[in-house]
């Protein structure tokens, strides 16, 4: 080998080190299970008491870093997780601004409650020391990822799920079967996190004593059994009533083994679809951050006068609410997140006018108000009647979509640098 030859070896081996150098992601996870165990919500509504678990509750923080931009990911196996708290995560995380930490719920229907529903007898189910521990294991979980980070690549897919997975309980074909995929891989070129971006109500156990992550937890075992590193599930735009399909000729098998058939199945999936995407190895990382007020009707306004005032600490009905949304760009693939519970139409809507190759959802994210729908179908039908009284206003789904395409718009292109 001439000097020649050699020198420009070691500048391409260089330049490769240096590429992957600029790119760093770390995960780290948290158990958050109570001992003992504490009720369990079941949605809005009173709780009831969990007597046993299956597998445990456990918080997953995914970080990305790159030219002085930190994003990171927090994935909560809870029904919702409101503002005041995820205020009360950022204060206790270090190295990564407030503005660009992404807080998500599962929407896991067997896990105490964080809202603060009252009971029959008026009184409150929620544990406060609880919540204030999750809080601080979540932003142990965020902190600890910051440190581990490591040089990285990211692998983004999307593809149809195949199998028996969700259905629309309303109308059963009227949901989004795509599965979004955004995998990081270590410089050896082994998975280091998947993170599964997929629409999905994980309610299997819903009326059983049990705490547990329900279809969630078979679904991470399922991704690190395959090979795929740390599982980070981050719900999609589920609501209006995208749930799981364990129907069966002798009605819904509401068992533990459909949490693992379910789960599993969606984890085969998961790595199914990012089998053969290219590693982007030094993708651009950006991140957006901006406020979305929502008019709150007043059936609405009482409903949260009904929740803990630690929860949502409102004096009087309030007549409207401030939120965080949040648009991230990750190499070719786009974030957008909403503070609720979407219907599949306007998934597809907002998915349709972003920017990226891949297009993700993060639902239930930076904060957990019920449903967005849109202003046509508000109060239009009788299978909607529940949705309609848990949304902020007619006028939300509307206010998010217009948001929405204002922030897509006044936003770089995702960079499709492999």
């Amino acid at each position: 080998m001439t000097i020649v030859t050699l020198f420009l070896v070691i500048c391409l081996w260089l330049g490769a080190r240096g590429a992957w150098a600029e790119f760093r992601a770390g995960v780290a996870r948290r158990v958050i299970t109570p001992d003992p165990l504490l009720p369990v919500t079941s949605g809005a509504g009173p709780c009831r008491p969990a007597r046993d678990k299956h597998m445990d509750l456990e918080v997953r923080a995914l970080v990305f870093d790159r030219n002085q931009t930190r994003v990171a990911i927090a994935s909560m196996p809870l029904l919702g997780f409101p503002a005041p708290w995820c205020a009360r995560v950022a204060a206790r995380v270090e190295g990564v601004p407030a503005e660009n930490l992404l807080i998500g719920s599962t929407h896991c229907h067997s896990a105490p409650d964080c809202y603060g529903f009252p009971n029959e007898d008026g009184e409150y189910d929620i544990d406060l020391d609880w919540v204030d521990w999750v809080c601080t294991q979540t932003a142990d979980a965020v902190n600890e990822a910051v440190i581990l980070a490591e040089p990285a690549a990211v692998r983004a897919a999307t593809g149809e799920a195949r199998g028996r997975i969700a259905y629309n309980y309303y109308a059963s074909d009227l949901y989004d079967p795509r599965c979004h995929v955004l995998q990081v891989v270590r410089q050896t070129g082994a998975p280091l996190a998947t993170l599964v971006n997929y629409a999905i109500h994980p309610e299997i156990l819903l009326r059983q004593d049990v705490c547990s992550p329900d279809l969630v937890g078979p679904l991470y075992a399922r991704i690190e059994e395959a090979g795929g590193g740390v599982g980070v599930f981050m719900n999609g735009a589920q609501g209006g009533m995208v749930t799981a399909d364990i129907r069966t000729p002798d009605g819904d098998k509401e068992e533990w083994s459909e949490c693992e058939r379910i789960g599993r199945t969606l984890a085969d999936e998961t790595m199914r679809i990012v089998a053969d995407a290219p590693a982007q190895e030094d993708p651009v990382l950006w991140c957006e951050a901006r406020e979305l007020t929502f008019p709150v009707k007043e059936t609405m306004a009482m409903l949260f006068m009904m929740l803990h005032p630690d929860a949502r600490p409102w004096i009087e009905p309030p007549t409207s609410v401030t939120t965080r949304q949040n648009l991230v760009n990750v190499g070719d693939a786009q974030i957008l997140t909403i503070p609720g519970e979407a219907l599949p139409n306007i998934g597809f809507f907002l998915k349709r006018h972003m920017r990226g190759r891949h297009n993700l959802l993060f639902g239930l994210t930076n904060d957990a108000f019920g449903y967005f729908l849109a202003h046509a179908d508000y109060d239009s039908f009788k299978v909607y009647e529940y949705i309609t009284q848990t949304c902020l206003h007619e006028l939300a789904g509307e206010i998010l979509m217009n948001e929405s395409l204002a922030l897509i718009g006044n936003t770089p292109t995702p960079d499709v640098r492999i």
